[in-house]
């Protein structure tokens, strides 16, 4: 299965921290900014990086836009810019739009012309959406260390059925199962022999790189 490919437009903190992370976890990322400066400091970091004014559509098509997977427009106070840009986005066919609002009105706005996703950034911190765009069954994904961090993840239909014995999660990806969700009900002992059903949020622990092979183990 071909990775995923991610364009980020607009490289101020958020748009940094996304891109920086989808990178990070092996995927091919397009960084835009109209400020070189951005450019320049991003650009070792992510697959290719270019200076370029989002809201001109030729520019945009030219840069192959309408290839890319998904495209997070984090373009920070320039509120018409991002609208604009959103509609280009929209335009020109790409799959995912996924935008950050300044405020609720910007937000309500970016829905009604077309974003999948409108991202608040005083409630969606750029590592979250990052690893929800790897997988949907991430529901959060919260540090507590340089090296650590917890992730709630929504059982996948492979897991299904199994217990956790069977799943190893340990053995294979270096993480512990800290406890399961189920119908409302938190068990945090879960036993070996707990088998998973549908609807279950398991609560792990581990290093970020265990965690990112475990993430990207059940992508769907």
């Amino acid at each position: 299965m071909a990775k995923k490919q991610y364009a980020v437009i607009g490289m101020g903190r958020f748009g940094t921290s996304v891109a920086k992370e989808l990178s990070g976890m092996g995927f091919d990322v397009l960084a835009i900014d109209a400020r070189e400066q951005r450019i320049q400091e991003i650009s070792g970091i992510v697959t290719h990086a270019v200076s370029s004014d989002s809201t001109d559509e030729e520019a945009l098509r030219a840069l192959g836009i309408r290839n890319f997977d998904v495209v997070v427009v984090a373009i920070g106070e320039d509120i018409q810019s991002s609208i604009l840009t959103t509609l280009i986005l929209k335009d020109l066919g790409v799959p995912v739009i996924i935008v950050k609002a300044k405020n609720e009105l910007h937000g309500k706005v970016l829905q009604k012309i077309g974003a999948d996703k409108v991202i608040f950034p005083e409630r969606d911190m750029g590592l979250r959406v990052a690893h929800h765009l790897v997988s949907p069954n991430i529901l959060d994904y919260i540090e507590i260390s340089d090296d650590y961090s917890i992730m709630e993840l929504r059982a996948a239909p492979e897991m299904i059925g199994q217990n956790l014995r069977e799943l190893d999660i340990r053995a294979r990806f270096g993480c512990n199962v800290m406890g399961i969700r189920s119908g409302g009900k938190m068990n945090i002992s879960p036993h070996p022999e707990d088998r998973l059903a549908e609807g279950d949020i398991l609560v792990i622990v581990g290093q970020k790189n265990d965690l990112t092979k475990l993430e990207l183990a059940f992508p769907k």
